[in-house]
């Protein structure tokens, strides 16, 4: 189990994906381990959340050598108290479904930015200039 206020005193990066092993999801997942280093002077804490079971997730952060947690959500609850579940549209079909959306939360545990329909490729870098920006 893992609570917010695990990271207490420091800002984190909530961000909740649709799926493991797909080429968004993978996209995005790279972004913040490539930019680690950035992310870690930043002070910033990272954890990635889906529906997907926590085997799954095991295999995917290993293949990514993921330097952070990714958790297990298949009830969806967390995923919906956080508004990251409803209807998007895949492939000209609309369907119900987990939003790619992130929550960027400052050393007090305050949402300073949500990203809905973040850049994948380039989202750590996102997460970091909100941070700047809310530092000034």
């Amino acid at each position: 189990m893992v609570s917010l206020s695990d990271f207490r005193g420091k800002p984190v990066a909530v961000y909740f994906y649709p799926k493991d092993n797909t080429p968004g999801c993978t996209r995005e997942a790279c972004s913040f381990r490539d930019n680690w280093s950035s992310l870690e002077a930043a002070g910033v804490a990272v954890v990635g959340i889906s529906g997907d079971p926590v085997e799954k997730h095991r295999a995917f952060s290993r293949k990514l050598g993921l330097p952070f947690p990714i958790l297990s959500d298949p009830e969806l609850t967390v995923i919906r108290a956080y508004e990251a579940y409803g209807a998007k549209n895949m492939y000209g079909k609309r369907i119900e479904g987990i939003l790619r959306t992130t929550y960027v939360l400052d050393a007090d545990g305050a949402v300073i930015k949500v990203f809905k329909r973040p850049k994948s490729a380039i989202h750590a870098e996102e997460v970091l200039v909100a941070l700047k920006n809310h530092a000034r």
